[in-house]
């Protein structure tokens, strides 16, 4: 029987409501309040209601019943916040690692939908990124007077590479004076959330080069790239 009553009572509250609203005419508004407001507060209200009804033919105790239904509306409410702040979120998350181990790229996305990567001096002055060539983590210093990006011998072999059977035809200079290396195409490099596929590299020959250097054949394809004071903006 109090199941019977509650249901006519939320079906003649659904019946008023919708004759108010269309009592309303051409005025848009039901005791002052817009009439889609209005029908949007008579669906929440009724709403609320069926659930009521729901958990007291349930037999529950008001109280477990209630804390039950805060549980599963912060639940809800958490994932909504998340959804809507998700790229916010992945922002801290990026400046959290980018201050906890050094080298980790910051990147960030505008409301345009473009990526830019933040990079921290590091305490030996130069900006150095732990980028992935091929999937592989290998941590590379920014070099804009480099014409090709550079492995050395051990990253290209973490990367796939094989050193050994590799042709060593071309003449480099690098910081620890001339070298030899060879030509290999990396089916992609990563710094960040910036991603180039297919990119011609350059391997040196064991022990002839102790960091990997990321040159202009991947810088130069950015849009742009600018220093302020001690961060690197690498622009997609």
């Amino acid at each position: 029987m109090r199941g019977s009553g509650l249901l006519w009572l939320v079906l003649g509250a659904i019946a008023l409501g919708l004759v108010l609203l269309l009592a309303s005419g051409d005025t848009g508004t039901v005791f002052g309040i817009e009439d889609e407001t209005f029908a949007r507060t008579l669906y929440l209200g009724v709403l609320g209601a069926v659930v009521a009804a729901g958990i007291v033919g349930s037999g529950l105790r008001f109280g477990f019943a209630l804390r039950s239904a805060a549980i599963w509306l912060l639940i809800i409410l958490a994932l909504m916040v998340g959804y809507q702040y998700r790229y916010e979120l992945q922002d801290v998350a990026s400046r959290l690692t980018a201050g906890l181990v050094p080298g980790s790229p910051l990147s960030q996305t505008d409301d345009d939908g473009r990526v830019s990567v933040m990079l921290e001096r590091m305490a030996s002055g130069h900006f150095e990124v732990n980028a992935e060539v091929n999937g592989t983590p290998v941590a590379v210093m920014i070099d804009t007077g480099a014409t090709s990006t550079v492995l050395s011998a051990n990253d290209a072999a973490r990367a796939g590479f094989d050193p050994a059977s590799l042709s060593y035809s071309i003449a480099i200079t690098t910081a620890n004076g001339q070298a030899r290396a060879a030509r290999v195409v990396a089916d992609e490099i990563r710094v960040g959330e910036i991603v180039r596929s297919n990119v011609p590299v350059l391997v040196v020959e064991q022990g002839l080069l102790d960091r990997s250097l990321l040159g202009m054949n991947f810088i130069g394809t950015l849009s742009g790239f600018d220093m302020r004071g001690q961060r690197l903006i690498l622009r997609d």
